[in-house]
């Protein structure tokens, strides 16, 4: 917040305008001041600690002036309510309070007790214990409450620094005064910045990552002392907690409480902002979802910094080291989340990836997920960043998009040469079972499931592939269901595609027709790169009733004639290494329109050689003659 606009009220001869003088003046005005003072603002470079500009707005209480008084506090973002004597204060709960309610303003006030140097009736402690506490108690309006005396410029600075921290640093988000407790979001938010500085995940800070938070957060570093008081403080509120060991979040959420209970709610303020959270406790939307703009045509992947991050995250919830994470270490992982990310619940993971026996998720798969969800939704990988606690190794500067990278465009597919990308997408289509899906099993080594089961819903499937020379890739095969018209209609869905991989069952004469149909109904699939691909090959092959056989018909294309494969035989492994080759070099399937015309080089090579041997026999043959 860029601006404080305070409202002193209360009523006459309380003290508000000494108050504010005393404040400007910095010393007690002995002179008749005017009733009213004019509008104050004081720049962030004096005055109280707080770095905002801040308003400060005299008012009278006389019945007269009560349409200025009702337009000022209703412009207001805290109210100073002054009351310096028995009538006064009585005042405060019977006429103040319920008149600022009536006029429906949500803005905290701070209670002053003015004219401290003139009361007789006991200690700051027992003014505080006998007239505040009862108020704030009935009115949770009162963010906090301070007794002053303008004429000894007792806490004058303090009473405005209240006001300004009242909005800086509300108590009413974070703490429940009536309970006696931190509220649900602010326990939720602690909990999340606990599980953030608990690097190590053991459950406890230890005192250097005790040290980190305090340098992150305060920008200073721990003392010894400090650290020592802050075990001991913890250790007297929960006598169980564990501290020669480190913080446990329990021990880490009850120093909060302490906090707020001490009226120091601007230190937890300081540590929420530094984690990026909002005055309503929700972390900044320009935090989960920064500017992140993707060329037409380009997409995103994991960086090199991503991929990092997300390796690191696996190795560190694999309690078991077991190379999968189960139920209870995924749930543990995605504690600082609203849950998994709604695109994996679409896929349905873990079926989407790689698993082991067990059915737990491995680090491949892991990968692997993480790779297709910022292919298809570079937002939720960003957001996931976010709340999983991405670093960028440039410090606070950058943001969580260094964890991701952009693709260079798709437009030239023709063109000779691979595409420097690392996640290629593929759709599987083919007539209703061919074995799309049987594919997608083999592609994640799934045992094979002679039970069909018609998709409807489009699945997805998502593996790294060893392409030739070593280099990885990451494949995505998607089988389209009943969506597939939908799909292929869509523009966008085709732009973002890298290749087509026709599949039909070899052993029904039906099944191929299907594809022969689906070019000539969408024409735009000859703008993709294209592999044809017999299934059920270790069954009986037979003639197709179409006007070709595939063979004919692929060749037609100039392409290369459909891999006879069987998701039953070891060898599916090879159909994925090309589903990859081609997709990372698009140029070598495409289908093409008419004949290429024959390589001729060599012929012209031999001719060219044959004409210089001719050539070298005549020179030599007539200095033969001219010697003779």
């Amino acid at each position: 917040m860029a601006t404080v606009r305070i409202v002193c009220v209360g009523d006459d001869s309380v003290g508000k305008s000494s108050l504010i003088t005393s404040l400007v003046k910095d010393v007690f005005v002995t002179n008749k001041i005017q009733s009213v003072l004019p509008q104050i603002t004081i720049p962030p470079s004096i005055g109280t600690p707080e770095n905002v500009t801040t308003t400060i707005v005299d008012t009278s209480a006389l019945p007269q002036e009560r349409n200025t008084l009702r337009k000022e506090i209703r412009k207001s973002n805290v109210i100073l309510l002054v009351y310096s004597d028995h009538y006064s204060y009585e005042r405060v709960a019977l006429f103040w309070m319920p008149y600022f309610r009536s006029l429906g303003v949500n803005v905290p006030v701070v209670l002053c007790a003015n004219k401290s140097d003139l009361t007789t009736n006991g200690s700051t402690a027992q003014v505080v214990e006998d007239e505040m506490l009862p108020v704030m108690a009935e009115f949770k309006e009162i963010d906090s409450c301070i007794r002053t005396s303008a004429r000894e410029h007792h806490n004058v600075n303090e009473v405005f620094f209240l006001c300004q921290k009242a909005v800086t640093h509300p108590i009413a988000p974070l703490f429940d005064s009536k309970e006696g407790n931190l509220k649900p979001a602010a326990v939720a938010a602690l909990k999340r910045i606990f599980y953030l500085c608990d690097k190590d995940q053991d459950g406890y800070l230890n005192d250097q990552e005790m040290n980190d938070f305090q340098a992150k957060c305060f920008e200073k570093p721990l003392s010894p002392e400090d650290l020592d008081n802050i075990k001991l403080s913890i250790s007297k509120s929960s006598p169980g907690s564990d501290v020669d060991r480190g913080i446990d979040q329990k021990g880490f959420i009850q120093l909060n409480k302490i906090f707020a209970e001490k009226g120091r709610h601007e230190t937890i303020w300081i540590i929420l902002r530094k984690f990026q959270y909002t005055d309503s406790l929700s972390l900044k939307d320009s935090f989960l979802h920064p500017k992140f703009e993707i060329p037409e045509y380009s997409s995103a992947e994991l960086s090199p910094a991503g991929y990092r991050f997300f390796v690191d995250l696996f190795l560190l919830f694999d309690k078991d080291n077991d190379g999968g994470l189960n139920t209870s270490e995924l749930d543990a992982l995605f504690a600082p989340t609203p849950g998994l990310p709604s695109f994996w619940q679409e896929t349905s993971f873990p079926s989407s990836t790689v698993r082991n026996e067990a059915g737990y998720i491995t680090l491949q798969g892991w990968l692997a997920q993480w790779s297709m969800t910022t292919f298809v939704s570079p937002s939720t990988t960003l957001s996931y960043l976010a709340y999983l606690g991405f670093e960028p190794a440039g410090g606070p500067r950058l943001s969580t998009t260094s964890a991701l990278k952009i693709t260079k465009p798709r437009k030239r597919r023709r063109r000779t040469g691979r595409v420097e990308r690392n996640v290629v997408l593929c759709y599987v289509v083919g007539a209703p079972s061919s074995g799309k899906s049987s594919l997608l099993d083999a592609f994640l080594n799934r045992p094979f499931d002679s039970l069909y089961r018609p998709t409807i819903k489009p699945r997805t499937a998502v593996n790294s592939v060893e392409l030739q020379g070593g280099k990885q890739c990451y494949l995505i095969l998607e089988e389209l269901g009943e969506l597939e018209p939908a799909i292929l209609e869509n523009q966008a869905k085709l732009d973002a595609c890298d290749l087509i991989c026709y599949t039909y069952d070899s052993s029904d004469p039906d099944s191929f027709s299907h594809i022969v149909a689906l070019r000539e109904k969408y024409p735009q699939l000859d703008e993709l790169p294209a592999i044809y691909t017999a299934l059920k090959a270790d069954q009986d092959k037979t003639t197709q009733r179409s006007e070709t056989q595939p063979d004919e018909y692929t060749s037609t294309l100039n392409m290369s004639a459909p891999l006879h494969v069987s998701v039953t035989w070891n060898s599916i492994s090879e159909l994925f290494i090309t589903l990859a080759e081609a997709a990372t070099n698009p140029s070598s399937a495409f289908p093409k329109s008419e004949e290429e015309a024959p390589d001729r080089t060599g012929v012209y090579i031999a001719l060219g050689a044959t004409a210089c041997a001719l050539l070298a026999a005549g020179m030599i043959w007539k200095r033969t003659t001219n010697a003779n």
